[in-house]
């Protein structure tokens, strides 16, 4: 059995009650493990004459040996007791032992005991040992024990200045720091480059850019690559391709141009700046591409909206034989999923398959975003059920995905299935049950969930909470309630929150409470024009055309332009995009000529277009015509002509769908025999036979 080293020490520090010449002798015998050392009490004595002097010598080597033992053992709490019981000084590797041990663990009460012991005991430490205490109290943030350290010390050396001014500049202490910059005896590379990054981390890039140009007519100061880094992460922060440039020529003048950390920045620049294609033409010059280099570069282009780059060049990566790891994965399906390229995420996931991924892996939670975010919950859920240990992404993922999908019983009985694996569950993914009774309209459910939050979880409700509910309560016409939550919040409600109540009173006709909401919309997001246009289609549903005239008079001196609406559908890996009355499509004239075939069919099985929201005071007919070719049904009816019969299609928006559209697929799916899915900025609406899974609840 291995020795109980916390019984050992109880015991050892029991009051002694014999005489000084008896104290026990701590002798270290290695056992036949090699993971441990026991403590023998007794150790063989050299004289049977007790009074023999003891030889302290021995004993206060032996309790360094046991120190540095527990030191290794990661047994903070049992060495710090050790030193106590010596006398004289512990060895200064015993105290380096302790000190690093302390700096691992941050910390920092037991770390003050260990100098405490060294200035009792009469030890003086030297420059390495004050330093390593420096740093100590630095990454703990402890700056007055850092001060009372460093101060005094006639010792202290170009380290000690350089550790105190790295640690006020990461703290976010800049002016503490600059201040002890500017009264250094001397600097290094070391001490600039922790000055111009501390700016730079904490949002000073103008100080940062004024410090670095200072540093360049420093005679014998040379810049290294992580000074010139900070220096063009600075030039990046605000934007400035020229100080960016200037920065290049430098770098290539002192010769770190060909240095991968310089040349990783100077991409990271030149594309945030908006100059990509120079952001390729220096990462296609790198020699010594790693695998980091690659996802960088290939994300630089989906930031960038090239897409369609950004996936060639994941391909040339995959054709270089380099070995893709767990972040090119991740990083790829998830832009699959903000692109809701569900082709190539399949693509992905097929290669992932054949190289044998590991399934408790973060990739696989991708994969579950992947599909939920892409219309496929089936494929989403089969990934999940793959996973041994799912993470609490995948489960949050999951019961979006539900949610989003007009599944909410499936997403509330997948939170149960949570909360029973013993998953903790966080604010997101609250977010998604609360959706998901907003979607069924459960009210007394999500009122119960809400609740839960705080008293049976532990966390606090966030906004995104408060907007939830908001819009639970407002789709089911409890205004009332709804008012008295947002006036009793404990925090001030944000833009989602007002859009929320906007869009209840949208649903139920709620002039006057709209009007609230727009109130403080517009103090929020005094250029968004949703706000406007959906008080303006509240005002002509009401049939007050005189508001809706004064709303776009406002529109129009407040130079707001209503933003496009958009809808996409990728047939054989190629996207098609359509906007409202679109004629630039090559096959316009079909998609045209199938509306109209569908139009008589539709009025046929009982279609009656849904006129209420069109924000021009006119003709009816003519209002039907404004309607016939949004952007969605122009995608679907693209969609239909385009692929095999009984194909199920997958349009895309980026706008809420209107009240007319929604009617008009839900007779198309029916007339067509399709499954349709359209993606709308809110939520999926799965059409099939004539209905639609929100239940026409959205």
């Amino acid at each position: 059995m291995r020795a109980n080293i916390q019984s050992y020490l109880h015991k050892f520090l029991k009051p002694i009650s014999h005489p000084p010449s008896s104290l026990l002798h701590l002798h270290t015998t290695t056992s036949t493990s090699p993971h441990h050392t026991q403590f023998n009490l007794n150790p063989p004595l050299k004289s049977q004459n007790k009074d023999e002097p003891t030889n302290h010598s021995q004993r206060d080597n032996k309790f360094n040996e046991a120190i540095d033992v527990l030191c290794q053992q990661k047994r903070l709490k049992q060495a710090i007791e050790m030193p106590d019981l010596v006398r004289s000084p512990a060895a200064t590797a015993t105290y380096s032992a302790l000190i690093n041990l302390c700096l691992h663990l941050r910390a920092l009460k037991e770390a003050k005991r260990v100098h405490a012991h060294m200035k009792s005991s009469g030890f003086v430490p030297g420059v390495f040992i004050s330093n390593r205490l420096l740093d100590l109290y630095c990454k703990c943030e402890s700056f007055v024990d850092a001060q009372q350290l460093f101060l005094p010390n006639p010792g202290r050396d170009l380290c000690s200045w350089n550790i105190m001014i790295s640690g006020y500049a990461k703290a976010g202490r800049v002016k503490e720091a600059r201040s002890l910059f500017d009264g250094m005896p001397e600097r290094d590379n070391f001490s600039w480059t922790a000055m111009v990054s501390g700016y730079v981390r904490h949002d000073q890039p103008d100080e940062a850019l004024e410090l670095f140009r200072v540093m360049q007519r420093y005679e014998g100061i040379k810049c290294n690559k992580f000074t010139v880094s900070s220096a063009l992460s600075a030039s990046t922060a605000i934007q400035a391709l020229g100080i960016g440039k200037e920065i290049h020529c430098h770098v290539t003048r002192i010769g770190l141009d060909s240095d991968a950390v310089v040349w990783s920045s100077l991409c990271d620049m030149y594309a945030k700046c908006g100059n990509i294609d120079e952001a390729r033409y220096i990462f296609d010059k790198t020699v010594d591409r790693d695998v980091v280099s690659w996802m960088a570069m290939i994300h630089r282009y989906f930031e960038d909206g090239r897409r369609e780059e950004g996936f060639a060049l994941f391909s040339d990566f995959l054709k270089s034989g380099m070995r893709p790891n767990e972040f090119t994965f991740a990083g790829v399906l998830n832009a699959c999923a903000v692109e809701t390229l569900e082709d190539l995420g399949k693509q992905v996931h097929g290669y992932m398959t054949r190289i044998g991924f590991n399934p408790f892996s973060f990739p696989a939670s991708s994969l579950v975003h992947m599909y939920s975010k892409c219309g496929d919950i089936d494929n989403a859920k089969k990934v999940f059920d793959l996973m041994p240990h799912p993470d609490l992404v995948s489960w949050t993922s999951l019961i979006n995905g539900y949610s989003q999908h007009g599944q909410p019983n499936e997403a509330l009985q997948l939170f149960e299935l949570l909360l029973k694996s013993g998953t903790k569950p966080d604010r997101i993914t609250f977010v998604g049950v609360l959706s998901a009774c907003t979607h069924a309209g459960l009210v007394d459910k999500g009122l119960e969930y809400f609740h839960s939050i705080e008293c049976k979880h532990g966390l606090k409700h966030s906004t995104d909470h408060y907007a939830c509910l908001i819009d639970l309560l407002s789709r089911s016409r409890r205004f009332k309630e709804a008012e008295d939550m947002i006036d009793q919040m404990p925090m001030k409600p944000d833009k989602f929150l007002w859009a929320s109540l906007l869009g209840g009173c949208r649903i139920h006709g709620n002039l006057a409470l709209a009007k609230r909401a727009t109130e403080a919309l517009f103090e929020l997001e005094p250029k968004n024009a949703a706000t406007d246009v959906t008080l303006a289609n509240i005002s002509a549903t009401a049939g007050k055309w005189g508001e809706v005239a004064k709303i776009r008079k406002t529109m129009d001196d407040k130079e707001v332009v209503k933003k496009p609406g958009l809808s996409w559908i990728e047939i054989k890996r190629k996207v098609h995009v359509f906007v409202v009355g679109d004629l630039s499509h090559p096959r316009s004239k079909e998609i045209n000529d199938f509306l109209g075939d569908l139009s008589k069919r539709k009025k046929e099985e009982g279609y009656v277009p849904q006129t209420e929201n069109v924000l021009h005071d006119v003709e009816e007919e003519q209002k039907e015509q404004n309607l016939s070719y949004h952007s969605e049904k122009l995608a679907v009816a693209f969609g239909i002509i385009a692929t095999p019969p009984g194909t199920a299609i997958k349009v895309f928006k980026n706008l809420r769908t209107c009240v007319d559209c929604h009617m008009d697929i839900k007779f198309i799916s029916k007339i067509v025999g399709r499954k349709i899915i359209v993606r709308d900025s809110n939520r999926f609406h799965c059409f099939e036979d004539g209905r639609c899974s929100c239940k026409d609840y959205w």
